[in-house]
């Protein structure tokens, strides 16, 4: 029961983040950030229909795909956000303009549309639209991040709404606010790159290892490969560290072997010992 209440808690939050980015940024200055969203913003101006009124509506055929690709749990938490969003952009988050500069709006726009759908999307819901869309593809594509397949739909989106306002410069303004909505889906999702992962090829592995062990306290992994140009067998260190330990690695792996070869790479997420612990992931 705890567990379900802190996923619906996060789904809600998200919910009324993403309700804040709209009223305050995006539908004011008719800016379309892709999406329901963007569909239900040019309604609004053109038909002077109600934001979440319209984005309820457009989601119904969403919701019924929705219920056969994701299943029981995953189509329920769907309609509770697809609801719980178009209440709070109709009747809750009633709020000013903040900006009358497209710029900022679609800029500010994403971020905070972006932080929302993250929240909503870490906690295993969506709100319907393109989103739950993303999902679903997400799903049986796994190897494109969820950020990336929205960012593919919601252009579409973007740009048949700067054909119905005729304001190329909104569209423009519109696909700002989706980039920065995207990338901010994946940061909430993914977390910041606070950690960095070694591979580390030599002719001194068991020196290094012992050195990395021993002065970082980290573990070290030897991956069995070969090399193509001279056919020999070797080990190949992989280690994942985190920031303020990465000139210490150098230094480490420097001073056993000045030739080794380095490949040094960003991680996005790191669970496990030494760093964020799988029950508390979220």
């Amino acid at each position: 029961m705890y567990k379900t209440f802190v996923e619906y808690a996060g789904i809600t939050l998200g919910c009324v983040i993403m309700a804040i980015s709209l009223n305050a940024f995006s539908v004011p200055n008719k800016i379309a950030p892709g999406g329901v969203g963007g569909l239900a913003t040019v309604i609004h101006y053109l038909f002077n229909l109600p934001v979440g009124a319209t984005m309820l509506a457009l989601n119904v055929p969403l919701f019924i795909w929705g219920i056969k690709s994701l299943g029981k749990e995953a189509a329920i938490k769907t309609l509770y956000g697809t609801i719980v969003l178009s209440v709070l952009v109709d009747y809750v988050i009633v709020l000013p303009n903040f900006t009358s500069d497209l710029f900022l709006a679609a800029i500010f726009g994403g971020i905070v549309m972006g932080i929302g759908l993250g929240f909503v999307f870490r906690y295993g819901g969506t709100t319907g639209g393109t989103d739950l869309a993303a999902a679903i593809v997400h799903k049986f594509i796994p190897g494109f991040t969820v950020g990336a397949i929205l960012m593919v739909i919601d252009f579409c989106v973007v740009v048949a709404a700067g054909l119905v306002f005729r304001q190329p410069e909104v569209s423009l303004y519109s696909l700002i606010c989706l980039y920065a909505s995207v990338k901010m889906l994946d940061f909430t999702q993914e977390g910041i790159g606070y950690a960095k992962a070694f591979y580390i090829i030599s002719n001194h592995p068991e020196e290094i290892a012992q050195e990395i062990m021993k002065e970082l306290d980290r573990g070290v992994t030897a991956l069995r490969a070969q090399g193509m140009y001279t056919q020999e067998d070797r080990n190949v260190l992989l280690c994942v560290v985190n920031r303020a330990q990465v000139n210490k690695m150098k230094e480490i792996v420097h001073s056993v072997d000045q030739r080794a070869f380095v490949i040094l790479s960003e991680v996005r997420e790191v669970l496990g010992e030494g760093f964020k612990d799988y029950t508390n992931h979220k």
